[in-house]
């Protein structure tokens, strides 16, 4: 009954076919895993993977005020990146809170893909909707997301396998960069050397019609040597580099600086939110955003776990957490509310012990894609 009630990609079939449990994702009912989340996480550190990630939001904005729009809305800086390139920035509201964290494509100098979240596809349609009417803007902006469908194929070896599906040189595209060519036969496909997962590989951007073809053609290309993932490897591979989750780790209540994200916060241009960030980042007193590992044997953060001080004061809490895979050890992202303690250490608490735990910077693990 619960599938009756959720949005289904045009895989949804597909991934029934192949064993997956499904859940209910943003909305979606998506796979959760096919075989189990360890295998699927191991072969994409290791060998390959393909996700589904068709619920993702999918944006068009054309015309000579594109540019303008999202120079204005997002933090980060579009100007810095040529056609052909993408770029990781984020929405913010009138307080400097996340909207939305997004890649932007820049397919020309008028012409924009935007992917977001998929639990904020509504949210973000009526903001940009706004701004344009507001500022009379002429730009077409078009909600492409139930006519295209998304494949990220990822992990060490995912290039080797899926060149024989195209002629670009996958390997010569730089990373986030893209090209817009034949796949599988298909053409005009944009294919960006873009993921969530830090390891190798590409996303693939396909109309609905051709997406059953290609998915099957990937896990044809080479048998059994790139296999489905589903939500969980997904969720566990992007912890593991310590990417921030909307929802969990920001949302409209964190400023991209409260998230560690002042990297694609650029002040030297002009946008929303921009005297409220200024101010916050001279000031410096915000929340932090930490990352950390938990050293004893057998104890995982969760999301919503207390972090407390050697005098048992709750000073943040956990946004995310998982067993690392690959670290064997528990790992999580989250919040100190105040200043990191001065003296004495940081804990864990579960079930009223307290575990210590050991800040340190992202990503967790290092992957060489070379």
């Amino acid at each position: 009954m619960m599938e009756n009630n959720l949005k289904k990609t045009v895989l949804y079939e597909n991934h029934i076919r192949l064993g997956a449990k499904m859940i209910d994702y943003s909305g979606f009912c998506m796979p959760l895993q096919y075989t189990s989340s360890l295998i699927e996480h191991m072969a994409v550190r290791n060998t390959s993977g393909v996700f589904d990630v068709s619920h993702m939001g999918k944006f068009i904005l054309n015309g000579k005020n594109s540019m303008d729009l999202v120079q204005y809305l997002t933090t980060n800086d579009l100007s810095k990146i040529k056609i052909g390139q993408a770029q990781y920035s984020c929405f913010t509201n009138n307080h400097g809170g996340i909207i939305d964290d997004l890649v932007i494509y820049k397919i020309s100098e008028k012409k924009l893909l935007l992917i977001v979240n998929a639990v904020n596809i509504e949210k973000n349609k009526k903001w940009i909707s706004h701004h344009i009417k507001k500022n009379a803007y002429n730009i077409e902006f078009i909600d492409s997301s139930q006519d295209y469908s998304l494949l990220a194929v990822q992990g060490p070896l995912s290039l080797v396998y899926i060149q024989k599906l195209t002629n670009i040189p996958l390997k010569m595209i730089p990373f986030y960069n893209f090209e817009i060519g034949e796949f599988s036969g298909i053409q005009n496909v944009l294919i960006s050397c873009t993921g969530y997962t830090g390891s190798k590989g590409v996303e693939i951007y396909i109309p609905n019609e051709y997406a059953e073809k290609i998915w099957n053609d990937i896990l044809e290309i080479e048998k059994n040597k790139i296999i489905p993932c589903g939500i969980a490897s997904r969720n566990s591979l992007r912890l593991e580099m310590g990417y921030r989750l909307y929802g969990q780790d920001i949302s409209e209540e964190i400023t991209p600086i409260e998230a560690g994200l002042s990297w694609i916060i650029k002040f030297e241009k002009e946008f929303l939110s921009r005297e409220i960030l200024q101010k916050q980042k001279k000031k410096g007193e915000h929340k932090k955003f930490i990352s950390f590992v938990v050293e004893e044997k057998g104890k995982i953060p969760r999301q919503g776990y207390s972090l407390i001080d050697k005098d048992d004061n709750i000073i943040g809490n956990v946004t995310s957490g998982i067993f690392s895979p690959v670290l064997k050890k528990g790992i999580g992202l989250g919040y100190l509310w105040n200043q990191t303690p001065k003296t004495g250490s940081i804990f864990l608490s579960i079930r009223k012990k307290k575990i210590p735990i050991k800040i340190v910077k992202s990503p967790f693990i290092n992957i060489k894609n070379n």
